[in-house]
């Protein structure tokens, strides 16, 4: 994996956005990017200052303009990240403290083509993400029509870590960022700023989620995809806290005054010690501390004054074309991560019932609908539906019960990568959805070799999604609830259309409201 540009297929040539160079002006300036297998790329331009010196901690920066023509081959250095996956070398590989660029791939960079944009906002659970990584690259996606933008956002404590004396939720302000910068420029790439979409998967569905929820963004997108929504969202006072503890790690206070001198790859590690410990803090924390989870949106009162099921189910999205959904066996990924698939004993099952599960009666529940269910489905099932499922569904029920229309799927495919003992878990979509089947770690999901089978499901579900963002219509009836239907993507060639699969676990939380994580012992 690399997080550096592709080689162009052609780099001669010169002139305006038809050449095998083709330049765009900005409003920062001209930039001269490259054209690969019929589609003008550009990557690494800045949509902010870089978030360091003064402005670490600081809410983005409008970008100050450049002379000359800027060279946009290459993507940008990532953010300062966490080593899962193993990121933090990737982003320590990557010299420069430009963080916060956007990537931009167009069939036709022409400012009268009018054609919709797709904007990508990655996962990595607010920890880790970068824009370059082969598995988003937006070229497959853009050949169908559609101008694709991709780019990087502060994670883990230099995006959201509660720091005092800086505004919370940095990293989701560096999302409004990069989307105003769309706003303002993606014309000149052939993209038409009132037919923007975003889509996001993971942290980066949760993402989509929060810009729905808040009034910054209103006015940026008119549709959004969000794809397996991680459903944590923590109160100030959690946030502070777990902050406290990443930074009583190096021995300082959560503040400007304490942290804006540390070294980012510094903090970065602070926050995976932290990470790698949170179960002595489980009586504080709860439950994403038996997750390590420690960095999620912050609902505080400004830029998120409530949480995204809150905010859509009073009509904040109402006006917002919504296309929502997960995988069927969502965290069975993250349980072969943890060393646990297949191994769950009944009282690691048991813990996680009581500490997940909906309400004091969740574990007899969820054993009286799954009476067959050993430890390891239990555990899977309701690690499944408190992180990614029932916070997709219910962020669809919010929007049709306001009066919106939302579009919900269920990807139930089984990935054969990995000897098929992972099903249809977690981040399975992302490669299916940009069609990057061969490359970047979500490709060992699918394989050695794409299955004619992988490759057909995968041309279904792009064309759903560039058909969505094309028309506001994916291919299947809105979601109600009364008949439940959703679009299953599984090997069947044909549309697959049903009543939601999950109605077991969909009548346990019925009656669950979703609120802000808060902080449970002070």
């Amino acid at each position: 994996m690399t997080v550096g540009a592709s080689e162009p297929s052609d780099l001669s040539g010169s002139g305006s956005g038809t050449g095998t160079r083709p330049e765009v002006r900005v409003a920062g300036g001209v930039l001269r990017g490259s054209r690969e297998t019929g589609v003008a790329v550009f990557r690494g331009i800045p949509f902010a200052e870089p978030p360091v010196g003064p402005l670490r901690f600081a809410a983005p920066r409008p970008v100050r303009a450049w002379d000359g023509v800027r060279p946009a081959v290459s993507y940008g250095p990532p953010p300062p990240q966490g080593g899962h996956f193993g990121m933090d070398a990737l982003a320590r590989d990557a010299a420069g403290d430009d963080w916060l660029t956007v990537n931009v791939w167009s069939p036709d960079p022409s400012p009268v083509a009018g054609l919709p944009v797709m904007v990508w906002i990655q996962g990595g659970a607010y920890s880790i993400g970068m824009s370059g990584l082969p598995e988003y690259d937006g070229g497959l996606l853009a050949r169908d029509g559609v101008v694709v933008v991709t780019f990087n956002y502060r994670v883990g404590l230099e995006g959201y870590g509660q720091i005092e004396g800086a505004p919370a939720n940095r990293g989701l302000l560096d999302q409004i960022a990069a989307l105003e910068w769309v706003r303002d420029n993606i014309r000149a790439f052939g993209g038409d700023p009132s037919r923007v979409t975003i889509f996001g998967q993971s942290a980066g569905a949760g993402s989509v989620a929060a810009l729905l929820a808040t009034e910054r963004a209103a006015g940026l997108f008119g549709r959004a995809v969000a794809q397996s929504v991680q459903g944590t969202y923590f109160t100030p006072e959690l946030a502070a806290d777990i902050s406290a503890a990443c930074a009583a790690e190096l021995g300082l206070r959560p503040t400007v005054a304490d942290l804006s001198g540390v070294d980012p790859t510094r903090l970065a590690t602070a926050g995976d010690a932290v990470g790698a410990k949170t179960d002595s803090w489980a009586d504080r924390w709860g439950p994403v501390a038996h997750r390590a989870i420690p960095f999620s949106p912050v609902i505080d009162g400004d830029t998120l004054p409530v949480t995204p099921w809150q905010a859509l189910a009073n009509g904040a999205g109402r006006d917002i074309e919504l296309l929502v959904g997960h995988t069927r066996d969502e965290t069975r990924l993250l349980a072969a991560l943890d060393g646990v698939l297949g191994q769950v004993t009944p009282e690691q099952a048991e813990t996680a019932l009581q500490v997940f599960g909906p309400g004091r009666d969740a574990a007899h529940r969820y054993r009286e609908a799954f009476p067959a269910a050993g430890p390891d489905e239990l555990y899977e099932l309701v690690n499944s539906d408190w992180l990614f499922r029932m916070p997709s569904l219910h962020l669809a029920q919010a929007q049709t019960a306001a009066g919106g229309r939302a579009h919900v799927y269920e990807l139930t495919w089984s990935a054969p990568g990995m000897g098929g003992a992972l099903g249809a878990c977690h981040g399975l979509d992302v490669p299916l959805v940009f069609g990057n089947l061969d490359r970047g770690q979500p490709a060992a999901l699918i394989g050695e070799s794409p299955s004619p089978e992988a490759e057909e499901l995968s041309a279904r579900m792009r064309a759903a999604w560039t058909s969505f963002a094309s028309h506001g219509d994916p291919g299947w009836p809105a979601y109600d609830t009364r008949e439940r239907l959703v679009r299953l993507f599984d090997a069947e060639s044909r549309a697959s259309l049903a009543a939601y699969p999950e109605e077991a676990s969909r009548l346990i939380w019925q009656d669950h409201t979703f609120t802000a994580l808060p902080l449970l012992d002070r």
